[in-house]
């Protein structure tokens, strides 16, 4: 088969469909640029726990699916992480992954030895997704037999033999890092098999693997999710008096479990959301302690219930690791989870809140294994309320140890920043951003917060970016008061502010291009020109051709021919009525088709418009036709409809859908201060207020030299009214023809009742082709729904840094950025 290509509207569809992540959509995108070659090479995705590589897998098995692909191996290393794969596909399970066009034959160890397994390893348009463990694979020694490698019945060879059969077989392999240890083994089973592609995705990547050039592709650091609000922010909490007996820190993680199990309860009633139990996690070097542990938990003044602490070890039975798998379920009595460092990879759930590791805080407790547990945003992102958007890791060492040891805390989540010269720092399109830098840290009353600046998309830092929490550390006693602070504010709503206009915005939307190929696509009026061109017979000629020869002096004897007049020949007539089975056999039976009553329908309407231009007689049976015009209508037929096929789902059509915004109510957010506070770095995630024009009285910012200024100059101007900040991924968006998605920063509406689209950018980005492409989309928007009427009149202002250096006044930076028009 041929192999794939890179299509950038495939993988922006893909991105809208599925709703990656921005880090996932640039990961899959990455790995379908990097194995188009198809030649077996292996790349890994290095993206921090709690990102979601489990859409990134999806995603790129229906690209894959969409490119012709019909064979793809998931290899996992172990049964936990095997079964919650095969969940991601299971549209009844919690874990299932929505979204996808492609739904595949999923086979397992558990059932690939039957019929309809055979059936579909026969079928080479068949949709095929093997997930099996690594161990099944590798080769069989005398004292270990593979099933993987024993002839099938149903299948008529090894289920090993059909993947190396295949040509188009893509590998991808979960936790990529495990297989190190068995990596001889693991390659060996690999290499044998002759994949296309092996794609490695992983949180940790093996050290070897960093060392190969071009092998990591991608990264995305647990940095970049903290910043970007992808994850939770670790905060580690500790006793101002340092104790550490074992009663003592478990009876302080099961306080501050309820606690913010409390407010969880809290804030998902109010707001409509679904409960979800917060749970504590213990990490326990031995058996003894990890029993030790379930015991003093199930006891009186802790989690109190035995049948709520679930100990998880090597020897644990099935109906211990279900009860694992279900803890996310609401009805799930477990509140505790002690484990043996078994968990560290695959038990991927959202409820984790509060850690215990029962040894020395050092860099292993903050490991990504252990504190990736807890990352997972219950609700899928950051609500405001820190008991909700942050993993606590109780640490019971003095205040002045952990600050001593705080650089060795630091490192395992924000990178150190490179030195010049150090090739550490990441190209702008390797994949990922540059390493987030620690910049600050701040001590207010018993909190210490740690600050960098965080990840931007261009690769670099510039003069102005905003500040991101990476990490808290805090006294117990200031987390139980803020979480009673919390309490009181979640009954609270935002509203607009009295008077406040609502804002019908004309939001571009592409319009779904069709999955698969329809007659319907062929329009009449097209089919009729073409058969206009059939209305006279095609006469087929006999060529004559005279052979003679003549004798020379010499006595040879020469041949020559000579063209003779032509001849008509005789051809075998056709009633209509073959030739218009004929032609509609021909386009029904083209491989793009799926034969259904529609299609027969269409192929009737196609063939009598194609005939009644070509026939001028309504006598069907007295004007036969020759074999040769019968023949080139076939083709001619043929090749029109398939051109149809293809300007149809080349053409891009869009829509306009009018979003009202803002909401009339909405919840009040965690986390505001004074906008009189901003200095010279806004945090990303803080909401701002003081607010004179503004429709919501909180408003949130990405950049100072930029989105604020542009806030403060609106905000003052007496030509305007009033000014709204747009979510950054909310329904007001332009979609360009790519299918990309375009997110502007404000809407502005002047005294006259024009509504401007606003958008500030660095002097750095403002020239980047992405950036000039969503600007001139947004003015042909701007210029297009103004046409349309019923939307009343929309301009957009582009502004520059450069532009805000040189205005204090709106009118000022209508005039240097030539937005008046």
């Amino acid at each position: 088969m041929s192999w794939i290509t890179y299509d950038q509207a495939t993988i922006e569809d893909l991105a809208t469909r599925m709703e990656l992540r921005d880090p996932n959509r640039r990961a899959m995108a990455k790995v379908v640029e990097e194995i188009q070659s198809g030649d077996g090479r292996e790349v890994v995705c290095d993206l921090a726990t709690g990102v979601g590589k489990t859409y990134i897998c999806r995603a790129l098995i229906d690209y894959l699916a969409s490119q012709g692909v019909r064979n793809i191996l998931i290899v996992t290393p172990g049964r936990t992480i095997q079964r919650k794969t095969v969940a991601n596909f299971d549209p009844g399970s919690p874990k299932f992954v929505p979204g996808a066009n492609y739904e595949p034959i999923v086979i397992t160890p558990e059932n690939y030895a039957g019929g309809r397994v055979g059936d579909a390893l026969h079928d080479p348009d068949a949709l095929k997704v093997f997930i099996f463990n690594v161990h099944l694979l590798t080769k069989p020694t005398a004292k270990t037999s593979r099933t993987a490698h024993v002839t099938d019945e149903f299948i008529g060879t090894a289920l090993y033999d059909h993947l190396r059969t295949a040509d188009d077989l893509v590998v991808i392999a979960d936790e990529h890092h495990v297989y190190r240890s068995e990596a001889k083994k693991f390659h060996e089973a690999v290499r044998d098999l002759e994949p296309r592609a092996l794609v490695g995705l992983t949180a940790t990547p093996d050290e070897t693997d960093r060392k190969v050039p071009g092998r990591v592709v991608f990264q995305y650091s647990l940095a970049e999710a903290i910043a970007d609000q992808l994850v939770k922010v670790p905060v580690i909490v500790y006793r101002e008096d340092g104790h550490t007996d074992v009663r003592t820190q478990l009876a302080d993680a099961c306080h501050l479990r309820k606690v913010k199990e409390e407010t969880t309860q809290d804030w998902a009633e109010i707001h409509g959301r679904p409960v979800v139990n917060p749970v504590l996690f213990v990490v326990c070097q031995s058996i003894e302690e990890a029993t030790e542990a379930a015991d003093i938990l199930a006891g009186p003044g802790f989690i109190e219930e035995p049948g709520a602490v679930l100990q998880i070890t090597s020897g644990s039975k099935e109906d211990a690791l279900e009860a694992l798998g279900d803890i996310e379920n609401p009805d799930s009595p477990v509140r505790a989870v002690v484990s043996v460092n078994m968990l560290k990879e695959g038990w991927d759930v959202k409820n984790i809140s509060v850690i215990v590791a029962l040894r020395t805080l050092a860099s292993e407790t903050l490991t990504e294994q252990i504190l990736g547990r807890g990352l997972r945003l219950p609700y899928g992102e950051r609500v405001g309320f820190s008991m909700i958007d942050s993993v606590d890791i109780i640490a019971h060492e003095s205040y002045r140890r952990l600050l001593a040891s705080k650089d060795s805390l630091l490192e395992n989540t924000l990178p150190q920043r490179a030195t010049p010269g150090s090739g550490a720092v990441r190209a702008a399109g390797d994949g990922g951003a540059a390493p987030t830098p620690f910049r600050t840290e701040t001590e207010t009353q018993g909190m210490i917060v740690f600050t960098g600046e965080a990840p931007v998309r261009d690769g670099g830092y510039g003069a102005d970016v905003p500040e991101a929490v990476f990490l808290g550390m805090a006294d117990l006693e200031h987390r139980l008061a803020e979480a009673g602070a919390e309490k009181k504010q979640i009954p609270q709503s935002m509203k607009p502010k009295e008077g406040a206009p609502v804002i019908k915005f004309p939001s571009r939307r592409l319009l779904e291009k069709p999955d698969t190929y329809s007659l319907s696509f062929v329009s009449s009026e097209t089919v009729a020109a073409e058969g206009k061109k059939f209305k006279h017979a095609i006469e087929v000629e006999l060529r004559r051709t005279a052979v003679d020869a003549t004798r020379g002096i010499d006595d040879a004897v020469t041949t020559f021919t000579q063209e003779q007049k032509s001849a008509t020949a005789t051809q075998r007539s056709l009633p209509i009525v073959k030739i218009r089975e004929d032609l509609e056999d021909r386009i029904l039976n083209l491989p793009q088709l799926k034969l259904t009553h529609d299609e027969v329908e269409h192929a009737g309407r196609i063939v009598g418009a194609f005939l009644g231009a070509a026939i001028e007689t309504d006598d069907e049976d007295n004007t036969p036709w020759e074999e040769a015009r019968a023949k080139l209508a076939l083709s001619h037929l043929e090749r029109l409809v398939v051109a149809s096929f293809r300007q149809k789902l080349a053409k891009t059509e869009h829509e306009f859908v009018t979003v009202s915004i803002p909401p009339p109510i909405q919840p009040w957010p965690g986390q505001t201060m004074p906008k009189m506070q901003i200095t010279d770095k806004v945090i990303r995630g803080m909401g701002y207020t003081g607010w004179d024009s503004s429709i919501l009285p909180v408003v949130y910012f990405d950049a100072r030299s930029t989105e604020v200024k542009l806030a403060n100059l609106m905000d003052v101007s007496p030509k305007l009214k009033w000014w709204l900040r747009l979510e950054s991924r909310g329904a007001t968006y332009i979609q360009l023809d790519n299918g990309s998605r375009y997110f502007p920063d404000f809407i502005a509406v002047d005294v006259e009742g024009v509504h401007w689209l606003v958008e500030g950018k660095s002097d750095a980005e403002s020239s980047s082709e992405s950036v000039l492409a969503k600007k001139a989309a947004a003015e042909a928007w701007a210029k297009e729904v103004t046409e349309l009427g019923q939307f009343g009149i929309w301009k957009y202002l582009f502004a520059t840094e450069g532009h805000l250096s040189q205005s204090n006044s709106w009118g000022i930076l209508l005039t240097v950025t030539g937005a008046r028009g």
